[in-house]
């Protein structure tokens, strides 16, 4: 694999699991050196192994992204690290309680909000502020089909992934002459911990969602790595404030 991003350095919140590890270690087959930032690191450390196991650099720093001053720990530890920042896949996240709108608690959804929304915001806010200084650098945050149509008992999940979308738009508008470019991913249903909490592995449950799918298949996280990674590549140079679907043709039934 051609090492695109020799050289430059990629940050990936939520990088022990699912989507966040595929990324994590498609920018390391890529050349660069990769922090892996999550509220915990897996016990096997299988995303650092990985990242090992095929030649890349990275460090794992321990960050919930919803408290402002782990957002600075982590930015921080990048730089002394690494000294720069080129990329970041803001992917930290969480489903919260399933429950219907009148039955979600006030906890639930400040919780999910707090995580999902205000986690993406402060990223950004220290993302770009070294990137502007740098002038040059690609985010991707991560939304999700459930940022373009809604899910029966996720209110606080569909509206954080809503809001994710605007808030990746105005700020690819704000930083679109500052050689920055601001994109997000929306996954559909990806073999992911997250997708085995919903279904609690239950088949009839994995098998109503894999019906809903026109390819009729989970998409692996794997598949929205790539979409990241192109999205950061010179290869997506003109591409900002985009909405990029990865979900085997749900919205398009």
């Amino acid at each position: 694999m051609e090492k695109i991003f020799n050289g430059q350095v990629a940050l990936v919140t939520g990088g022990s699991f699912g989507i966040g590890r595929a990324t994590a270690i498609a920018f390391a087959k890529r050349g660069a050196s990769v922090v892996v930032a999550d509220l915990i690191e897996d016990a096997e450390q299988i995303t650092m192994k990985e990242i090992a196991a095929v030649g890349g650099n990275a460090v794992f720093v321990q960050c919930d992204v919803s408290k402002a001053a782990d957002i600075t720990s982590m930015i921080d530890k990048t730089f002394i690290t690494y000294g720069r920042l080129d990329f970041a896949f803001n992917n930290a996240g969480i489903e919260g309680v399933l429950a219907a709108t009148h039955e979600c608690t006030q906890e639930n959804w400040e919780k999910v909000l707090a995580v999902n929304l205000t986690g993406v915001w402060l990223c950004m806010k220290h993302e770009l502020s070294h990137m502007l200084r740098q002038g040059k650098g690609a985010i991707v945050n991560c939304a999700s089909v459930a940022g373009l149509m809604g899910f029966p008992n996720l209110p606080a999940y569909v509206a954080s992934k809503h809001a994710i979308i605007g808030l990746s738009k105005t700020a690819a508008l704000e930083n679109a002459k500052q050689g920055i470019r601001i994109n997000a991913v929306c996954p559909g249903v990806i073999r992911t911990p997250m997708v085995d909490r919903i279904t609690g592995k239950d088949k009839a449950a994995e098998q109503h969602f894999v019906d809903m799918e026109p390819m009729g298949r989970f998409g692996e996280p794997e598949e929205v790595a790539e979409a990241v990674v192109w999205l950061c590549s010179d290869a997506a140079s003109f591409i900002t404030g985009h909405a990029l679907t990865v979900d085997g043709g749900w919205l398009a039934s």
